[in-house]
């Protein structure tokens, strides 16, 4: 259990401190049958088979000519095999016009392109030979009856679902979209309008969105004042949902009462991650439900959601949680980090000439919530590291496009 009440002594690895919120997020279980149109992003909560051969019949593979390949052997520039045009089914010495996508005639068991042949009146001359089957898509090419498509846990998305209606399905099992309350806390939050001393919140419609852009349903509750009472309430008040996510009161003043408040309600994990921006986050659970406590400094709040919030709603639905999408740059300026602690750098990348560039937007400032919407990704400066030098190669994380 985490020390709720004194300041940070250690901090924990990113590493363990997501080991340790995943040992307290179980998959929900709940399933629901959707539609194939409404099924983009969702998580299968089934075996998927396919019902039926795709294609479902010998096809043409090309525009052409549907032949028996006998008929074409010793075919070539000089010695042409003559076949008249027929409709089917094809016999010997005979073809049948086909375009891509059409039914193998009867009689027939190959292919000759267009470009292989000399098209008169009422025959056609093969230039060259084909072999039995060639340009021909035989049934269940692409999908055989009965195969595993899909197995629980993949998340789909638009070929999938065009894979599922091709093998006859019009709707799949899903897992439900875990519910996550969101819930800001700080005496000096409002919605609109602040007068001096009082700030906008933002935190919570920043994670209430990619809470719903990550899978989940999200709950978003009403700002909880810096009281214990009143946070405790709040909590309680969210333990319906399958996860609850705090933004603020994370830290060590005088007015950072959640970790207390979630250790007297339940079991406090973790207290303090290596990480920077964001090192005040804590992770906790009550009554069953995890409970992800994100500071409130907005950027802070941002790293720290994307590195458990995702990966919390991700597991609960019984999903692998997959890696974060990146591109590879060179290193504009040179980047200092701490040791011990994993940096999250923010970044704009560029493209000069045939590279592309990473310059840094800002490596401090957690409060700083426009560097963000003027960063394209971050770069990760590892816990061994004491910085990057200028020009090294880098690969920076972008958050902002992954599902």
């Amino acid at each position: 259990m985490a020390d709720a009440h004194t300041p940070f002594k250690s901090r924990t690895s990113l590493a363990d401190a997501r080991e340790r919120l995943h040992e307290i997020v179980d998959p929900h279980g709940r399933t629901e049958t959707v539609e194939l149109a409404a099924a983009d992003g969702r998580i299968v909560a089934e075996t998927v088979t396919a019902g039926r051969n795709v294609p479902h019949y010998p096809r043409a593979a090309m525009d052409g000519y549907a032949v028996r390949a006998a008929d074409t052997f010793g075919a070539g520039d000089r010695s042409p095999r003559p076949l008249q045009i027929a409709d089917p089914p094809v016999a010997s010495g005979e073809c049948a016009q086909v375009h891509t996508g059409s039914a193998l005639p009867e009689g027939a068991d190959a292919v000759v392109i267009v470009e292989d042949v000399d098209v008169f009146e009422d025959e056609i001359e093969v230039f060259r030979a084909v072999g039995e089957r060639e340009n021909v898509a035989p049934t269940g090419e692409d999908v055989e009856c009965g195969q595993t498509l899909f197995e629980p846990g993949r998340r789909l998305d638009p070929p999938d679902l065009g894979l599922l209606r091709s093998v006859g399905r019009e709707t799949v099992s899903v897992f439900e979209r875990p519910t996550v309350a969101v819930v800001p806390t700080g005496e000096e939050l409002v919605e609109t309008s602040p007068e001096p001393g009082e700030t906008v919140e933002t935190n919570g419609l920043t994670v209430t969105q990619y809470a719903r852009r990550w899978g989940g349903e999200p709950l978003r509750h009403d700002i909880a004042p810096d009281d214990e009472v009143e946070l405790a309430d709040s909590i309680r008040g969210a333990l319906d949902a399958d996860i609850v996510v705090t933004t603020g009161g994370s830290s060590v003043g005088k007015r950072d009462l959640l970790p207390a408040v979630v250790s007297e309600l339940g079991d406090l994990r973790v207290r303090g991650v290596g990480i920077k921006p964001g090192h005040p986050v804590a992770l906790g659970v009550v009554e069953d439900t995890p409970v992800v406590l994100l500071p409130g400094y907005p950027v802070s709040c941002l790293v720290n959601a994307v590195q458990f919030l995702r990966p919390a709603i991700t597991w609960s639905v019984g999903a692998s949680l997959d890696p974060l999408p990146t591109v590879d740059a060179r290193l504009a300026e040179k980047i200092h980090s701490e040791p011990g602690i994993r940096s999250f750098v923010r970044v704009r990348t560029e493209t000069d000439g045939d590279e592309r560039v990473a310059s840094v937007v800002r490596a401090g400032g957690a409060s700083v919530l426009s560097s963000v919407t003027r960063a394209d990704g971050w770069v990760v400066v590892p816990e061994h590291s004491e910085g990057i030098a200028t020009g090294e190669p880098v690969t920076v994380e972008r958050w902002r496009w992954t599902p």
